[in-house]
């Protein structure tokens, strides 16, 4: 299936510039009523004058697209979850000093708190299938450790990205009585547990545990159930990278997606089915589970990078639903697979022979949002599409676009042209794809580029809305991205290539994907630049410390070097050793020759590295030793720093951090490659 085009309005067009960032609004998620009538959905927009971000909740009805406000004000508003009879819509909002639950009448109205718990809530919320509970997360409700108190450690992860130190903000799961605002605390265990989800007969709730605080894998979950007198139960401990869980309707068995602890970390995540009164397991071997996706060679609930504001709950990783028809399956699971640079919906077979078939596919990313009375519920945005929400019966067919969110803002620019395909054979003649987005300016071929890489790196580029890309091209830049070898979505041994050798094949193939690009004549060898965050930070690094073909870098967030990296960031001591294949006094030359601060004195690129001050996947010491070899040695460099910001911080939170990312790459870029000297902060 193809995505309907997006009508665009006769009106006089520019090219995108950094502060139509702030005009643009953004899709968060969608919840389906009961009756499947309506979408409730938060939508995040920049007042583009104060720069304050709020998030408002909107409705939109599935038979003729009609659109109502239900929500408004600067509060940013999250998290809707619909009550079982269709009457009333729970949600999150940060409208009082903490975030609470509130509750508004499906038809509107004003909007009630529920909850008023000391620090707030988290998220998650659930409602059980009478409609009398809703189950949430929440953190410690104590008086929180003020920062200037000192404070001992004791757990192996201490802290977390995004969450920050974890012995004052690890979540438990809560219950709150819709009649009368009661609350009860389930569990109180050092873990960081989330995602709760109500068992079919109201009794128990599944939940997923996540920094357990006496492990030192941080990611490694594991699958619990707690009744409502607090007894928890271990189903699954240890297993591995969890991303969701969800009973089936029998109440007798669990579907969860996840990738055990075992397997290398590109490995595609799996479906699997497991009986939820066998004995608690840890292996994947375990004989209590059945994996549904076994002969499946591509990553369920996979994933493309972007930079939009945008929330992709893990509980649209998986929805499980009845009568779906599939194979003759009277149950199946509903998920996103990424397949290449595409994401598409499929849906599995849970019993009898393996099925997994495509639902919504084409050239563009599909993100499952919710399946209910006979739909499909899903996000779509492509390269030059911000995402809108859409609609199809259960087998894909019949697929119809509700909203547009950005009609009137996006009429009034001129978006790229989708791509240009790319592929090329790398240095050992393994087939690498690629795209090229030209300039929106109309200046002619060949173009200053600038080379994007992509994070994870397990993880891809594609066809997804991009906003640094289209800024990018609005300035007179092709934008050159790459799945280069560790990327997901093209089979394990692909995305495995990089383990014990990074800088060697990904490096490799964004060199030959270059050199094409330069051969068919779109880039211009002589105004090229690099960017990317975390993992493309670190290539970004890397390739200014083997050649000198690029006549600027914007590193953000990278990994520079492996030892430090160990001990310092919030998975280090799991993902060193996964990726590079032992622990730092194993294999101590790996470390060195995989990490790009043993080649930084050789830098003659001119280096702008931005860095989240309270980034604990990539920290700042990261940052801070490549700029400082860099300066010793006579290149120029400079370093951003931005404060109160996590890793993805500068793509996805506040207004300020976004605004000086965008202005930074696009000003260092406009400097080095096209000699503009912009006054700005650069220095």
């Amino acid at each position: 299936m193809t995505a309907p085009p997006i009508a665009q309005a006769a009106v006089a067009r520019r090219p995108v510039e950094p502060t139509d960032n702030f005009r643009l609004r953004f899709l968060q998620s969608g919840a389906l009523s009961p009756d499947g009538a309506w979408i409730v959905y938060p939508l995040e927009q920049v007042d583009p004058i104060t720069e304050v971000e709020t998030i408002t909740l909107w409705m939109v009805a599935t038979k003729n697209a009609a659109i109502r406000r239900l929500t408004s004000g600067t509060a940013k508003d999250t998290n809707p979850a619909w009550s079982p009879d269709g009457t009333q819509i729970a949600f999150i909002s940060d409208r009082g000093e903490h975030r609470q639950i509130f509750l508004i009448d499906a038809n509107g109205g004003e909007a009630e708190p529920l909850t008023t718990l000391p620090r707030g809530v988290t998220g998650w919320l659930n409602w059980s299938p009478d409609g009398s509970k809703i189950a949430f997360n929440a953190g410690p409700q104590g008086a929180p450790r003020a920062e200037s108190q000192p404070f001992i450690i004791t757990r192996p992860v201490y802290r977390f990205d995004i969450l920050n130190y974890l012995d004052d903000v690890a979540a438990d799961i809560y219950v709150v009585e819709v009649a009368t605002g009661a609350v009860t605390q389930l569990t109180d265990d050092g873990s960081h547990n989330v995602l709760p989800r109500w068992s079919p007969n109201g009794r128990e709730i599944l939940y997923i545990a996540m920094l357990n605080p006496d492990t030192h894998i941080a990611v490694h979950s594991r699958i619990r159930t707690v009744d409502l007198a607090g007894g928890v139960r271990e189903l699954a401990y240890d297993w591995g990278l969890i991303l969701a869980a969800e009973w089936l309707p029998d109440g007798q068995q669990i579907a969860f997606i996840g990738q055990p602890a075992d397997a290398a970390i590109g490995t595609d995540p799996d479906l699997w089915v497991m009986d939820r009164f066998s004995p608690a397991f840890a292996g994947a071997a375990s004989e209590q589970l059945e994996n549904r996706t076994a002969a499946f060679a591509l990553p369920v609930a996979g994933t493309l990078q972007n930079d939009m504001p945008t929330t992709e709950l893990p509980l649209t990783n998986l929805v499980i639903a009845e009568n779906g028809g599939a194979d003759g399956q009277s149950v199946v699971a509903y998920t996103k697979v990424q397949d290449r640079g595409a994401i598409h919906i499929y849906t599995v077979a849970l019993s009898g022979p393996e099925s997994v078939r495509p639902l919504v596919t084409g050239d563009r990313a599909c993100i499952l949002q919710d399946v209910g009375a006979k739909q499909l519920v899903y996000a779509v945005s492509t390269s030059n599409q911000t995402p809108d929400l859409y609609v199809a019966d259960l087998d894909g067919t019949n697929e119809r676009r509700l909203t547009n969110i950005n009609e009137d803002a996006l009429a009034g620019l001129i978006l790229t042209e989708p791509p240009e395909h790319l592929l090329f054979p790398s240095s050992d003649g393994v087939e690498v794809e690629g795209w090229l987005l030209k300039p929106t300016t109309g200046d002619p071929a060949p173009y200053p580029t600038v080379l994007y890489i992509h994070g994870g790196p397990h993880t891809g580029f594609g066809h997804i809305f991009h906003f640094d890309f289209q800024m990018l091209a609005g300035a007179g830049y092709a934008v050159l991205y790459i799945n280069h070898r560790g990327s997901s979505g093209y089979g394990d041994t692909f995305a495995n290539q990089t383990h014990g050798a990074w800088g060697q094949l990904d490096y490799d193939d964004l060199m030959a994907g270059v050199d094409h690009a330069i051969a068919r004549g779109l880039v211009d060898p002589d105004r090229m630049g690099c960017c990317g965050i975390s993992g493309g930070g670190n290539l970004s690094c890397w390739i200014v410390g083997q050649t000198d073909r690029f006549k600027a870098a914007v590193p953000e967030n990278p990994v520079t070097d492996w030892v430090s990296f160990y001990g310092t960031s919030d998975i280090g001591p799991w993902f060193s050793v996964k990726e590079l294949g032992g622990h730092p006094h194993e294999i101590p030359e790996v470390y060195r020759n995989c990490s790009p601060i043993t080649y930084a004195h050789r830098c003659t690129t001119p280096t702008l590295l931005l860095q989240g001050e309270n980034d604990w996947r990539c920290p700042a010491n990261q940052s801070e030793a490549f700029y400082t070899i860099l300066k010793v040695n006579g290149c120029v460099a400079a370093l951003g720093r931005i404060p109160a910001c996590s890793h993805g911080g500068s793509r996805r939170g506040d207004p300020i951090m976004r605004r000086f990312q965008n202005e930074m790459l696009l000003g260092w870029m406009n400097r080095y490659l096209l000699d503009i000297d912009p006054d700005s902060a650069l220095g």
